[in-house]
């Protein structure tokens, strides 16, 4: 009897525990309800906005619009790009969520209660607020309310765009794509004179566009290089500002009163259109140069220092990190030139004079049977040069020079072309030392090169002759 008692007790306790159960799941959705939704909750056209501010980890960020234009409340001198602001506002015109949650009774749970990021949004006759809350556990989208008593989820994140800091709405500097470069000069130290001209009878290389103007002429230049000093220029991350408004008192604190260098690149962006001209300033702060300098060993190079950039008369005055910053400042005719003795095209060679060790021997081309094919020949007989070859384009400067060498000739060249400007190329080797040679290219003295490369030619012939 006793055992049947406690049974039925158990049995009631369960059925109250079921009960509360389901009383409190039906009162849970009474108070909570959740539903698909693809309501459009807010339509807030871009143009009518007149102000708009925004609370998140980085603190508060306030605009207002003055004339069509947004302007920075804290500071109105700060560039602000409009398009940027408008691009931020612009889902608010017509902002729809995923799911609505009615009833709310605790606001906590959706991380409402402290909000990640507040978005005010003004206009002339209403502000709108907009809580940004945490995400969902099951489809990971911001919980989201604008103060109607619901809460809804949102498929688009507006802090994508509201997670915005001052710096990311600058209205920058833009450097052009440039199209084709006709020109670059610059000033200061090792200063350049660069100008374009298509099939120049001063070069035998075929890919060479770029000449350095010079007392004596020109000087071709690697097209390679020059391009890659434009793209510096061209790829600048015009970003990080140190000034957006610079005084006279931060220019000569950037030492751009006096840049140490100025690139003027003049381009057209289509064929047969008039040039146009980018402008582009560049120094290093004049304390932190002499700081790196005192800081020197003596002999050593002082350590990179970190550089500004303006464009033009702009207002606004970039950081550049040291090593674009160096790039710039370092580039010259001798980091822009080709560093190959010869940077000619073999296919346009039709023979090969060595003199070595007093004495001449001669490599001869003729076209072979099959099209576009050549064969090389040696005394008669036929040889392979592509040794030859490899050496003689792997003679590289190492340090440029205009000395006349003095050492003992290790061995001389004369390539034949195919080029009515250039159809023999005289290029002759000296010891110089264990680990360097001397090139002189046409009678003047071009570069140093790794003597190395030079014992390679060498081989190169001898292992065709004997």
């Amino acid at each position: 009897m006793k055992r049947q008692t406690k049974l039925i007790a158990l049995l009631a306790v369960l059925i109250v525990i079921c009960l509360a159960a389901f009383l409190a799941s039906r009162h849970e959705e009474q108070l909570e309800q959740i539903r698909n939704s693809d309501a459009v909750i807010l339509e807030i056209p871009t143009d009518s906005l007149t102000a708009l501010s925004w609370t998140g980890e980085d603190g508060t960020l306030s605009l207002h619009r003055e004339n069509g234009s947004w302007v920075y409340d804290d500071d109105p001198a700060f560039p602000v790009d409009n398009d940027i602001v408008d691009g931020m506002a612009e889902q608010f015109a017509s902002f729809g969520v995923a799911f609505e949650i009615t009833d709310v009774t605790d606001t906590a749970q959706y991380g409402l209660d402290d909000p990640e990021c507040t978005i005010t949004l003004t206009t002339a006759d209403k502000t709108t607020t907009v809580q940004l809350g945490t995400f969902s556990t099951m489809d990971s989208q911001r919980y989201v309310s604008i103060g109607d008593g619901k809460v809804y989820l949102v498929s688009h994140d507006p802090y994508d765009e509201f997670d915005a800091v001052l710096s990311d709405l600058i209205l920058q500097d833009t450097v052009p794509n440039f199209g084709t470069v006709t020109g670059l000069q610059a000033d200061g130290d090792n200063a350049l004179a660069i100008t374009r001209q298509e099939d120049s009878p001063d070069t035998y290389c075929a890919d060479d566009v770029f000449f350095q103007q010079l007392d004596s002429g020109v000087l071709p230049l690697d097209t390679s290089l020059v391009n890659s000093l434009t793209n510096t220029i061209r790829n600048l991350s015009l970003t990080d500002y140190a000034s957006y408004n610079v005084s006279q008192e931060e220019l000569d604190t950037f030492g751009l009163t006096s840049p140490e260098r100025t690139f003027t690149v003049t381009y057209t962006m289509e064929e047969d259109a008039a040039e146009e001209t980018f402008v582009l300033h560049v120094s290093r702060d004049p304390a932190k140069l002499q700081e790196a300098i005192d800081n020197a060993e003596e002999g050593e190079e002082p350590a990179d220092v970190a550089g500004y950039v303006r464009v033009g008369d702009s207002q606004i005055v970039y950081n550049i990190n040291a090593s674009t910053c160096a790039s710039l400042l370092e580039a010259s005719q001798d980091t822009l030139r080709h560093k190959e003795v010869f940077p000619g095209a073999f296919d346009t060679v039709s023979q090969i004079d060595v003199t070595l060790e007093g004495n001449s021997f001669t490599f001869t081309s003729a076209p072979g049977e099959e099209e576009d094919s050549v064969v090389w020949q040696f005394n008669g007989a036929e040889v392979s040069v592509s040794s030859l070859e490899s050496a003689i384009a792997s003679l590289s400067a190492t340090e440029f020079t205009t000395e006349q060498p003095t050492g003992k000739e290790e061995i001389s060249l004369v390539i034949h072309q195919d080029d009515e400007n250039f159809p023999e190329v005289h290029i002759t080797l000296y010891r110089v030392d264990g680990t360097n040679c001397a090139a002189v290219v046409d009678g003047t003295p071009f570069a140093l090169v790794s003597r190395s490369s030079v014992v390679d030619l060498i081989e190169a012939v001898n292992a065709l002759i004997l």
